[in-house]
């Protein structure tokens, strides 16, 4: 089964290569250009974790002659250069996409939209029309909670109107998931969009409110909570969310009764997905993945007051343009579908992310 992952470098790309890597079964080419929006060096650390787990792998294989990173290979390069993406694909030829490339940030987005124009765009048309020249059995790729937007009202449902975006990275988003209906459409591809509800955990990106958070108690610097803290954010852990997008993947909407990776989970998933009809599985499938149970950014830094053992000098502002006061994911689409739920409490994944931060910033 050969996958290739977009933004394997980025927090959710990584999360997902090794997950894929690690069985085994899969043959993993992760692609990412290293932008410098943040910082490299974290990127370079996540290859770096990717590969020496695909030196594990060889190690317990038992086969004498296996070669180095046959799980997972790494390839520096930029999906938004349509023609060497297109000619990569081409020459990889992989079975499933996973499409997690992208220039993230809501508020950055306000600032510089080109940015967002080019990568989420520009990059995104790229990664469609390689998929129109060489058909995956499935591109799944990443969509966001930010496309709800002004008068959603929570829980969010994919069928509630998404036609204003309050910031211009839902935009993007929002495009990205018309932009993939018209190549579902039109070129018999199957895609499926996720819209992921502020992912948390270890590697997590050091401009999201976990690491940001975290750095100003352990500094003792100001944490600005805009909305005086009152925001309420649905935190997922990433490992339910690279649960979602695995089992997501394995059945594209066609449907598969034998996925590649079998587990009971998903064996059961496939079952009741292939006795549909074709007309109940188009070709363009959107689900939310979250945790559905939102709580207040203040009670978040509260959380991670506790684990850190200090005590947070919190600067309480007003709103800041462009964020949402509520997000909150409606599962009923995506539990029918793949059986998906969240696992792991806030309480939980916030230790498993002190822990991570505590050991790579030598805390």
């Amino acid at each position: 089964m050969k996958v290739l992952v977009t933004g394997a470098a980025g927090f959710i790309g990584f999360h997902v290569a090794r997950r894929l890597a690690s069985t085994k079964k899969c043959e993993v080419l992760g692609v990412d250009n290293l932008s410098d929006y943040y910082d490299v060096e974290l990127k370079r650390a996540r290859i770096a974790e990717l590969t020496r787990l695909a030196e594990r792998v060889e190690a317990t294989d038992g086969t004498a002659n296996t070669k180095a990173f046959e799980t997972f290979r790494f390839l520096q390069a930029d999906f938004a250069e349509a023609e060497k993406f297109a000619g990569l694909v081409a020459l990889f030829q992989p079975e499933y996409v996973v499409h997690l490339g992208a220039q993230p940030g809501v508020r950055f987005s306000m600032e510089n939209p080109a940015a967002y124009t080019r990568a989420n765009l520009d990059g995104f048309a790229s990664v469609l029309e390689a998929c129109r020249r060489t058909p995956p059995k499935h591109l799944v790729f990443a969509s966001s909670s930010s496309v709800y937007g002004a008068g959603a009202k929570a829980p969010f449902r994919e069928d509630d109107n998404t036609d204003q975006p309050v910031s211009y990275y839902g935009a993007t988003k929002k495009a990205n998931e018309l932009m993939a209906h018209s190549y579902a459409h039109n070129h018999a591809l199957n895609v499926t969009g996720l819209r992921f509800f502020t992912v948390y955990g270890p590697w997590g990106r050091p401009d999201m409110a976990p690491t940001l958070f975290a750095r100003a108690i352990c500094e003792g610097k100001p944490l600005k909570l805009f909305n005086a803290g009152k925001n309420l954010r649905d935190f997922t852990y990433v490992d339910d969310i690279v649960d979602g997008v695995v089992k997501v993947l394995l059945y594209p909407p066609a449907g598969h009764s034998s996925p590649p990776i079998a587990t009971a989970a998903t064996r059961a998933a496939g079952l009741a997905l292939a006795k549909r009809t074709d007309g109940e599985n188009p070709p363009l499938r959107i689900f939310n993945l979250g945790h559905h149970r939102p709580v207040e950014t203040v009670l978040f830094v509260k959380m991670l007051e506790q684990l850190l053992g200090q005590t947070a000098q919190i600067e309480l502002l007003p709103p800041q343009p462009g964020d949402m006061f509520e997000t909150c994911a409606d599962l009923t689409r995506v539990q029918a579908a793949i059986g998906f739920m969240p696992k792991v409490s806030l309480e939980e994944g916030l230790k498993q992310f002190v822990a991570w931060f505590r050991a790579y910033y030598r805390r």
